[in-house]
């Protein structure tokens, strides 16, 4: 099979692969997941090899589109509107899924710590499209489903940043275990990485906001748009800065400094449905199979321990904003699922880490699958108990 024919192939098979998931009440994710694990090199072996060899390309820009996206979300505006709890909520979350999974692949796993690190900064990543599917299939509404709404809308940037210091730390350490100014590398790996795609992405802010006016239509808008995302994600790739922040600080620093910004991220929108299509069944295709029977006890500790920093880091936050009690008790059950950052972040730490990488990207992409297929079901619970929806409507 030609690569040609096998991208028209997975794009067809994917539509109707969603449509039969989403009658199961699975979402799209899931079925492009299960879609690239028949069609990979462990059972039908139907890809392209041309194919799955770009991966990598495709997986940046996707990325990079992703994040983009996120940064509409760093409005100084949308802050003052979420509101002390929604932050308070939303960063003790992805810190406490970061602390809850570290500590355990340390202690229970004995795990390096360049290891658990990492698999903790994967964990504090959550799917806001399964929770905002879940709240519109049901059509929820109040306080609680409000409040959910917020913290699934700034998790993932709270993730990327924590995976941008996490990557950066953990390979230090890796490539300087034996080094006399091992904390001076780490600290200076890290400081680059962080500042270094800051000042990329505000600059690029700066001239893309600038340049505008020069753009006559929609159709220049999206091309624009587009090649600076392109720009930016290939200086990244270049400096050996983080694609992920590199493209999350140009959208934010885009939202607060130009009046109509809306209109660059909505032009992303248009293209990036068969795009992200294209990277879950890829994510899908890549999974090693063999690895599955070694994902065991790794697999559990992940989920468990990521639910459990998820729920206690919710209830802490509700609690020390003094949020209401059912979204102390409740909020935590809604940001199980997890998916596209999460499998993001996994495909650049497998490219990063050659010893670990493939069993790592492994352990994310099965426990992923389990999450798209529980998550949702958790959401609807949660927003059941919180009175917000029927079951059964």
């Amino acid at each position: 099979m030609n690569t040609i024919l096998g991208l028209g192939i997975v794009l067809l098979s994917g539509i109707f692969f969603a449509r039969f998931f989403n009658k199961l009440g699975f979402p799209a994710v899931t079925a492009y997941l299960v879609l690239g694990i028949l069609i990979g090199p462990y059972v039908f072996n139907l890809a392209p090899k041309e194919l799955l060899n770009a991966s990598g390309l495709i997986s940046n820009i996707v990325l990079g589109m992703i994040a983009f996206g996120i940064g509409q979300n760093f409005s100084i505006d949308n802050f003052r509107r979420l509101g002390k709890s929604i932050l308070w909520i939303s960063v003790l979350e992805t810190s406490g899924a970061w602390v809850f999974v570290t500590l355990a692949f340390l202690i229970i796993l004995r795990q390096p710590f360049y290891i658990s690190f990492l698999f903790g900064a994967i964990a504090s990543a959550t799917a806001p499209a399964a929770t905002v599917m879940v709240i519109r299939e049901y059509r929820a509404k109040g306080f609680f489903t409000n409040t959910l709404l917020g913290v699934v809308a700034i998790d993932d940037a709270w993730c990327l940043i924590i995976f941008a210091i996490s990557l950066a730390i953990s390979k230090a350490i890796y490539n300087h275990l034996t080094s006399p100014l091992f904390l001076l590398k780490v600290f200076w790996n890290s400081l680059f990485s962080i500042s270094g795609a800051f000042i990329l992405g505000s600059i690029l802010a700066f001239i893309l906001s600038h340049l505008s006016k020069y753009i006559r239509s929609l159709t220049e808008l999206l091309i624009y748009t587009l090649g600076f995302v392109l720009f930016s994600i290939g200086v990244s790739l270049s400096l050996h800065l983080s694609v992920l922040l590199s493209c999350m600080f140009l959208g934010a620093a885009l939202v607060n400094i130009h009046l109509a910004s809306f209109k660059f991220f909505d032009a992303i929108r248009t293209i990036d449905s068969p795009l992200f299509l294209l990277f879950f069944v890829l994510a899908g295709a890549n999974l090693e199979i063999p690895l599955l029977k070694k994902l065991g006890l790794w697999g559990l500790v992940y989920i468990i321990f990521r639910v459990l920093g998820k729920v206690i880091g919710a209830n802490w936050g509700a609690e020390i904003s003094k949020s209401s009690p059912v979204v102390k008790k409740y909020l935590g059950f809604g940001l199980v699922p997890q998916a596209g950052v999460a499998l993001g972040c996994a495909l650049i730490a497998k490219s990063d880490f050659p010893n670990i990488g493939n069993i790592l990207f492994t352990t994310i992409v099965g426990t992923t699958v389990i999450y798209e297929l529980i998550g949702p079901f958790c959401t609807k619970y949660a927003l059941h108990k919180a009175g917000e929806i029927v079951i059964g409507y």
